[in-house]
């Protein structure tokens, strides 16, 4: 699925680059969700069967602005948005709906919100995978909600996750997705190609399906509220603790409470859960594979273009060779409000920038982190004496000034489980 919005709900784009901060490389979860499901042409239509049984679908165009057709999915391993780039809603859900998400969650919470905003980019080459994290608590405007019963939720000015639960007063994850959808391009004019939605139960189930994630906690973490309790030190976090580590906001060893806190443990989480998935190459191995595979369809709720098992084939076989050195993640560039509200301002025009940077497909590590320009070396201009020695041949001079070809790594990038945790250093 598609979504176009008209041209006349357009926003401009940020004119100059800025530097804002960002945390290390990160595997976006998209590399979790497409890249690596588990389909190869060995056992793809038995796993592809399989799958899509289990994949909860759901179209929601109708409540977006305006919609083009979906690029009709064809059978076999290829990339039905080849050279065009995507971007991904993944939003994480807390509702208690089901005996598994009231055990994770700790009680009967009512309402539907979402804790956890990110827009995986797949750069249209391919070659690239970025994701921005939108803090829960930036105070922005929301907008109205169309519903499936033809009604409008009006939306007002308040924290980002308002658009997830207003959308989703009826209970139903689509709506709330939708809603999310049209606040983010209203926001900022990037498009959302697809979306996905995750409840607890999902992502513990994702995380079990690869035998937890390795995480390096460089202090004792406890978190009553959350009921997380771990030790400083490398370690393999299953489920349960992986999402209680995921959730948690106050406690011991969890920084000063706030949800830009929480992003970075999500990161790094993330992180090191899509490390481990690349490097037990699930995209080659059968039973890893649809294991995992299966796993994903129990778990996520998603629009119908990406739940057509043969459309997500075919953009995770055109991504089996990626290197996740060119994965790369960050959050909008915020600051606090000010005003003791804990609320977040998205600071301009550096986050407006970075969805210009979305939208055209351009770098965010280049936009974000650009290399320092050169200084070139003032010219010396020797003076032409008897005594002067010759200059070098012009030959010599390239052969000093140019460049080294840069070198590409003959196969991707791929850690073990023991090479993450290898990377735990505790001062």
């Amino acid at each position: 699925m598609t979504v176009e919005v008209s041209d006349h709900r357009r926003r401009a784009g940020a004119r100059h680059a800025t530097r804002v901060p960002t945390h290390r490389t990160f595997a976006a979860l998209l590399g979790v969700v497409a890249a690596v499901t588990g389909f190869t042409a060995v056992f793809f239509e038995t796993s592809l069967n399989r799958a899509t049984d289990g994949i909860t679908t759901e179209d929601v165009s109708a409540l977006l602005p305006e919609v083009t057709e979906s690029i009709d999915a064809e059978e076999g391993l290829t990339d039905d948005a080849e050279g065009r780039a995507l971007n991904i809603l993944l939003l994480g859900s807390d509702t208690r709906a089901g005996d598994d998400n009231q055990e994770l969650g700790k009680g009967d919470v009512g309402g539907m919100r979402n804790d956890t905003t990110m827009i995986a980019h797949v750069s249209a080459d391919r070659s690239r995978i970025e994701l921005v994290s939108i803090p829960r608590d930036s105070r922005v405007a929301i907008s109205d909600c169309q519903m499936f019963d033809g009604s409008t939720v009006r939306g007002w000015t308040g924290k980002f996750n308002i658009a997830f639960s207003n959308g989703g007063q009826n209970g139903n994850v689509a709506e709330a997705a939708a809603c999310v959808i049209t606040t983010v391009y209203d926001l900022t004019g990037l498009m959302v190609d697809h979306w996905a939605v995750v409840d607890f139960a999902g992502f513990v189930d994702m995380v079990d399906a690869i035998d937890g994630v390795p995480m390096c906690i460089t202090q004792d973490v406890r978190s009553s509220k959350a009921h997380l309790d771990l030790e400083a030190g490398a370690q393999v976090l299953d489920g349960t603790e992986a999402l209680a580590w995921a959730r948690a906001r106050t406690g011991t060893g969890l920084g000063d409470g706030t949800d830009l806190m929480r992003i970075e443990r999500q990161q790094e989480l993330l992180t090191n859960m899509a490390r481990k998935v690349l490097g037990l190459n699930v995209l080659t191995d059968v039973t890893k594979g649809t294991k995992f595979v299966n796993a994903l369809a129990r778990s996520l709720t998603m629009d119908t273009g990406l739940g057509d098992g043969h459309y997500l084939v075919g953009l995770a076989w055109s991504l089996r060779n990626f290197d996740t050195s060119n994965l790369y993640m960050t959050t909008v560039p915020w600051e606090y409000a000010g005003d003791g509200s804990g609320d977040v301002l998205w600071t301009q025009p550096d986050a407006q920038e970075v969805f210009s940077a979305l939208k055209h497909d351009d770098s965010l590590k280049e936009l974000l982190e650009p290399e320092p320009e050169e200084t070139a070396e003032p010219e010396v201009t020797e003076s032409a004496t008897p005594d002067a020695s010759p200059s070098a041949e012009p030959s010599e001079t390239a052969e000093a000034t140019e460049s080294p070809e840069p070198t590409v790594s003959p196969t991707p990038l791929r850690e073990t489980q023991d090479d993450i945790l290898a990377d735990c250093v505790i001062d």
